[in-house]
């Protein structure tokens, strides 16, 4: 079998992120046939080489990949697990298998989440380069009385938000009355409650937010209400 590199072994595992794999190399938490490794790019081989993680083996010697999509309800934490003991979205899958949420969505908000044990898909969903889209549903209050079309106009071009500039690749104004908007964004970065910041920055109070579709898979088309999930195939999602 081809080598790989450690972090994609664990991440694979379904143990944790790439990110947090490495993390915990260099904190000297894993083990390569009984030594501990602080080498990041470090390659092993899954049939030979033993990994450990704080001196627990770990086998990524999965039968087959899971691929679970749910539709996250309103205050639910969209970790595995979560210090102040609140629901988190592993609360609504089977316990069966070990699966984990790919990328986040704020306590807040709703919709649509992927929760899987596949690594590379995790990393190809969460890191921007890949370009991979997300659309959401948004509801916000205008705070101080922006047109739609300047609305639009800055979240296309980007708002600055402390030391970062944010933009939507799309966005479409659904409806404007009684100082609501009902708009479509799409986005292919993830940076922390981007949607929030972005509209709070131009006088937008965001009410309601929902992502409804995450690369091809459609919240809509899989018939799931919130607190529901559904098992999908990986060709759905990308």
């Amino acid at each position: 079998m081809t080598n790989i590199r450690i972090n994609k072994f664990i991440s694979d595992a379904g143990l944790m992120s790439r990110r947090k794999a490495d993390e915990a190399v260099s904190k000297g938490e894993i083990s390569v046939n009984g030594k501990v490794t602080k080498e990041l790019g470090i390659k092993i081989d899954p049939e030979k080489d033993t990994v450990s993680c704080k001196g627990q083996n770990i086998t990524n010697a999965f039968k087959k990949y899971i691929y679970y999509a749910l539709n996250k309800p309103k205050g639910v934490i969209s970790t595995a697990i979560d210090e102040k003991g609140r629901k988190t979205v592993l609360d609504f899958v089977p316990k069966e298998a070990r699966v984990y949420p790919v990328g986040r969505l704020d306590a807040n908000s709703e919709g649509l989440i992927i929760l899987t044990n596949d690594g590379d898909l995790a990393q190809r969903l969460t890191h921007p380069s890949f370009l991979h889209q997300k659309e959401y549903f948004v509801v916000a209050k205008n705070i101080k009385n922006i047109s739609p079309d300047s609305a639009k106009n800055l979240l296309k071009k980007g708002v600055r938000v402390g030391n970062e500039t944010m933009k939507a690749d799309e966005v479409s104004v659904i409806e404007s009355e009684n100082k609501y908007f009902e708009m479509k964004l799409i986005l292919h970065t993830g940076h922390n409650r981007q949607i929030r910041r972005m509209c709070d920055r131009i006088g937008l109070e965001v009410i309601k937010l929902v992502r409804t579709r995450i690369v091809k898979l459609v919240l809509d088309d899989l018939g799931i209400n919130p607190g529901e999930y559904k098992t999908v195939l990986k060709d759905q999602i990308i």
